[in-house]
């Protein structure tokens, strides 16, 4: 059994400690918003935090997290209030959506470490987050907005 913390809750798993992370959050543990990119650590749709760092879970053997804290796009905010969460809805990030939950985690660290990103820091810390649908104009918008309700700014 190999013990971890997931979103804040204690977990327990019965799992190869080779095992990628990623297919504990998703098969053992039933947490789906994590997703399945390239499997080699390229595309970031598996970025969760560990330990409040920015990984890939697919490439990311589950022993190294034991003990660990895991935070999925799940455990991001209880109930989608996250400054990023609502910056996304409201610039109208998602098209097919597939990629943003890899996206929403990487933000949330950049963020974390500048609250207030230039548009090259943006590009800089997300560069290892591909979106097929190319929505990276709104999600670099998203970031700015979200820093600024962050900081208890206005909306724009």
């Amino acid at each position: 059994m190999i013990s971890l913390t997931v979103n804040g809750q204690p977990r327990e798993v019965a799992a190869d400690p080779n095992m990628p992370l990623l297919w504990v959050i998703r098969d053992l543990l039933g947490l789906t918003g994590t997703k399945f990119g390239c499997g080699v650590a390229q595309c970031g749709a598996c970025t969760v935090h560990l330990n409040g760092e920015a990984v890939r879970s697919c490439v990311t053997k589950v022993s190294r997290a034991a003990g660990q804290q895991v935070t999925t796009i799940e455990g991001l905010s209880t109930n989608n209030n996250h400054p990023l969460q609502l910056a996304w809805q409201e610039a109208d990030v998602p098209q097919c959506g597939y990629c943003q939950s890899g996206q929403l985690m990487s933000a949330a660290v950049l963020l974390r470490e500048n609250p207030n990103p230039t548009d090259q820091d943006i590009d800089d810390a997300m560069s290892g987050n591909i979106c097929r649908c190319g929505t990276y104009p709104r999600i670099r918008a998203a970031i700015h907005q979200a820093a600024k309700m962050h900081q208890g700014g206005a909306k724009s």
